[in-house]
């Protein structure tokens, strides 16, 4: 009786799995299931302003000058711990009370770029936490032992050699954060990054090595799936291998059940399993690369034949087209020889380093030859960066995502050479539009306690940035977003940056702007050039004047005063009916003497010094009187910056102000006529 119940249970699933109306109504459900759970549900943290709190540490972290803790409370939490009086990566998988205060996350403050706060809170991450004492409650269970011994292991047979463990915690653990930024961003640009990630790509080499030596086990399943299910534990649940090992027990266990679907509605029940599972998956790189990716390999099945060298070709030209829109709104910009590097990539990492990483952490006398398989990893790829061609291709709108989807299906079902045209006349309509916006733009960009300003011309034919902030303190350049910024408009290059002076708050990320983007001139003031400048002085074409013919004024005050401050630039530039005066540090006696010497309009005032006391004299102020006053300064600055003195004089003259610690980035939209003020609020 029992058995024909199950009979008759497993073909009604058979049945209904089998319909074509079943995926119609599921898709349906899911983007209601989606947009009621991630848009109109909002969520926040149960936590106010705990003075500590209590949790089992599911996830660490080194970076250079702290460590990063995800604790597993009733909600996650992301801890950020200063002191190196404990080994952090010892914590993992313990119970633990910390004590500290919270941190607050702020969005991009600068357009299109990445967006941390939304990234923690698609994790469901609601706070950070600023640990000042740890204290430990409880020791790790079994699974966190073994999870730690695992990465120990990766530490001994490295033998301290920093290479060797960076790439077995990438492709064992999926670990980028060891790998350093330059070579990330070589594997990057050469397009083949991916190759990198945990992956079906290297994880069906494992299940390969599992099937064969379990192939006379009569229920090998036993002990596949939970391993497989263990190795996600491991690897902190990548999307990547979610998509792999979802798929590969869903067809294991429709196969047991004698329920034959194709590969594309395994794929689809994987995908909305995972969806309803984690409804913010959907807001994820990688398992948005990896399921269109793999969707698009599936459909175009028959279409990839021939010799292993042009299926190849096949597979590596619509994985590309089939992750265009993503790395184009990721990265601004993509490596049009990258799916050739592909062809010789795919089977080099696939077949010799990965597998080399798999023998090496059993067996470590295999690591020399790891070593080698690298250097001839790394070193190609630093050579092909210099031959590759890189194309910035500005953000692309979600309704051309939309239709370049759509001719990319009937393109993959018809394979009709009309609909592949269509695809490069989307990309290149998208790449022409910005060239059709006649608008100027202005933009003081939030680049914490410094300052920097951009003036994009209409039609984007002319760039002009003052200064570039900048920290010589900090590992991070502020100018990655600035570039990032730049490319999703669809800009190459700068034609102009002016350093209004050279300290390293205006003109330090020049070094790093000159390394990574075009800058066609520099013009640097006249007080005879510190170090900075003169490091910049032989990286850059550095300029006496430059003239514009967008500009009907640009002043470069030449006054020699005993210190880099007093000896700033100062711009002043008329666009339309408008007019814009940039001061960098200049100091209350530069200001008065350069309303003794002009008489000009002010419209648009970047005050002095990041509102410091020592500038916006109150008589400048009130002869200039702008409309609009613009401050630059960081959040929590240890200048206290602006002064209560600047501020004072602003609202007892009643110009109105705004501040980039609370504003983010300021962006004038200037027409003929009228202006449109937005700002990108932290």
């Amino acid at each position: 009786m029992l058995k024909a119940l199950a009979i008759s249970c497993i073909q009604r699933l058979k049945t209904i799995l089998q319909s074509k109306y079943f995926y119609f109504f599921l898709s349906i459900f899911l983007v209601f299931y989606v947009l009621i759970l991630t848009v109109f549900t909002k969520y926040s943290s149960k936590y106010v302003a705990p003075s500590f709190i209590e949790g089992v540490v599911v996830e660490v972290k080194e970076s250079d000058n702290y460590g990063v803790l995800i604790l597993k409370t009733p909600e996650k939490v992301i801890c950020k711990y200063y002191s190196q009086d404990i080994d952090i990566l010892s914590l993992l998988g313990k119970k633990v009370k910390v004590w500290g205060s919270i941190i607050e996350v702020y969005n991009n403050t600068i357009p299109n770029t990445f967006n941390y706060q939304k990234y923690l809170y698609n994790n469901h991450i609601y706070i950070s936490y600023k640990i000042n004492k740890i204290t430990i409650l409880k020791n790790e269970n079994i699974f966190y032992k073994i999870k730690q011994n695992f990465q120990n292991r990766i530490d001994k047979i490295s033998h301290n050699d920093l290479k060797i463990k960076n790439y077995l915690n990438l492709f064992l653990l999926g670990n980028k954060d060891y790998l350093e930024d330059n070579l990330y961003n070589i594997y990057k640009n050469n397009g083949i990054w991916h190759l990198f990630a945990l992956s079906g790509l290297h994880f069906s080499i494992i299940i390969f090595l599992l099937e064969k030596f379990l192939k006379f086990f009569p229920i090998k399943n036993i002990i596949i799936f939970p391993f497989l299910i263990f190795y996600l534990f491991l690897v902190n649940f990548k999307i990547s291998l979610m998509r792999v090992i979802v798929y590969y027990i869903l067809k294991n266990i429709l196969t047991s059940l004698n329920i034959n679907l194709g590969s594309f509605k395994i794929y689809l029940l994987s995908l909305s399993f995972l969806i309803l599972f984690n409804p913010f998956i959907i807001y994820d790189i990688g398992f948005l690369y990896s399921y269109l990716i793999t969707g698009f390999l599936i459909l175009s099945n028959n279409k990839i034949k021939g010799n292993y060298l042009k299926k190849l070709l096949i597979i590596s030209l619509i994985s590309l087209l089939a992750s265009l829109p993503l790395t184009i709104n990721l990265n601004y910009e993509i490596n049009i020889l990258s799916f050739l590097f592909n062809i010789f990539f795919v089977p080099f990492i696939s077949f010799l380093v990965f597998p080399l990483v798999l023998i090496s952490f059993l067996i470590p006398l295999f690591i020399p030859l790891l070593k080698i398989s690298i250097l001839i990893l790394e070193n190609l790829n630093i050579y092909l960066i210099k031959i590759g061609f890189n194309l910035i291709i500005p953000k692309i709108p979600l309704i051309l995502i939309i239709f370049y989807y759509l001719f990319l299906f009937l393109f993959i079902k018809f394979s009709k050479s009309k609909y592949f045209i269509i695809l490069i006349l989307i990309i290149t309509f998208n790449i022409i539009l910005p060239k059709l916006d006649n608008n100027y733009y202005v933009y003081y960009l939030d680049v914490g306690q410094g300052d920097s300003a951009l003036l994009i011309s209409p039609h984007k034919k002319e760039v002009i940035m003052i200064d570039t902030g900048g920290n010589p303190r900090s590992s991070y350049h502020n100018s990655q977003n600035t570039i990032l910024f730049l490319k999703s408009l669809g800009i190459t290059k700068i034609d102009l940056l002016i350093l209004s002076h050279g300290d390293a708050d205006h003109a330090y990320e020049t070094l790093y702007l000159l390394d990574n983007y075009l800058i066609k001139n520099i013009v640097l003031n006249t007080n005879g050039d510190n170090e900075l400048e003169k490091e910049i002085r032989k990286k850059g074409h550095v300029v006496n004047n430059y003239n514009s013919h967008n500009f009907s004024y640009l002043n470069i005050l030449d006054y020699k005063g005993p210190s880099e401050n007093e000896s700033s630039i100062l711009s002043y530039f008329q666009i339309y009916d408008y007019s814009f005066l940039f001061m960098g540090d200049a100091s209350s006696k530069v200001e008065r003497k350069f309303i003794q010497d002009y008489d000009l309009p002010v419209q648009f005032l970047k005050i002095a010094h990041h509102g410091s006391k020592t500038s916006s004299d109150i008589t400048f102020l009130k002869k200039l009187n702008p409309k609009l006053a613009i401050i630059s300064s960081g959040r929590n600055n240890i200048y206290n910056h602006p002064s209560k003195e600047v501020l004072n004089n602003l609202e007892n003259l009643k110009i109105k102000y705004l501040n980039t610690q609370t504003s983010g980035t300021i962006e004038l939209k200037l027409r003929k006529n009228n202006y449109i003020l937005k700002t990108y609020e932290p």
